[in-house]
């Protein structure tokens, strides 16, 4: 029996469903547990089209001829082809399976589901990574590697993605409460998590250590205290808007 599959898995669930018993606790009036199992399933579901987006886009990309080594492509491929792509199906799966929901009775929950739906396309995503480099390996070299990048994913992208879907969160619950321009406090909310989560993956990726982290640190920090903030605002509104 391959004993790395089952480690990968269970490694590549742990950083969402730890983060998952988190913000559950932020929640005053516990959500359906059906509910939460079906917003996760389908952010981990939404995986596979966003697989296929970024592929077709990035080939659409090369076919413009901008160089890969041009601040003009990682511009294009990490704030929009990666980020707004990632951003933008985490938050319709909300719109479509949540939103009209007699279960959305609360502000607060608008930003529990968009975490849930984050932390679900997270949960497939980590276990992607670990099966990334399935070479041969020790089963102690192997539970070594998994743990690290777990740690890794758990502090950083795991908990990008809760924040900049909690972000998207907050303007959609708010959104409720402005008929005129609920559609532009929405793209408000998207534009603004598509950036900071660019510039988490773009200065990640592009500058080396140690000051490739800094500025992925600081946007951490940055996004941590916006939904600190958001989480507080909304419990103290007494119902969401609606049209």
């Amino acid at each position: 029996m391959d004993y790395s599959i089952i480690i990968y898995i269970i490694l590549g669930l742990l950083p969402s469903l730890t983060w998952l018993f988190y913000y559950l606790t932020k929640d005053l009036h516990p959500e359906p547990k059906r509910m939460i199992i079906k917003v996760f399933l389908w952010g981990a579901f939404i995986t596979l089209p966003v697989f296929f987006v970024q592929i077709g886009l990035t080939k659409l990309l090369d076919m413009a001829n901008v160089g890969h080594t041009t601040l003009v492509w990682g511009i294009i491929y990490w704030f929009i082809i990666i980020s707004f792509s990632e951003e933008i199906f985490k938050y319709l799966v909300i719109r479509v399976k949540v939103v009209d929901s007699h279960h959305l009775d609360e502000p607060v929950d608008v930003m529990l589901y968009m975490v849930v739906s984050a932390l679900g396309f997270a949960a497939v995503e980590n276990i992607l990574y670990l099966f990334a480099p399935m070479g041969q390996m020790s089963i102690d070299e192997l539970i070594g590697r998994a743990l690290l990048v777990t740690f890794i994913r758990f502090i950083g992208a795991t908990f990008l993605h809760t924040l900049c879907s909690a972000v998207i969160g907050y303007f959609l619950a708010i959104s409720f409460c402005h008929v005129k321009s609920r559609h532009i406090v929405i793209v408000a909310g998207i534009i603004m998590a598509t950036v900071l989560h660019g510039l988490y993956d773009f200065f990640i990726i592009k500058l080396p250590d140690p000051s490739g982290y800094i500025v992925p640190a600081i946007t951490i920090l940055i996004l941590a205290v916006l939904v600190f903030v958001g989480f507080e605002k909304l419990k103290k509104m007494k119902s969401i808007c609606k049209i």
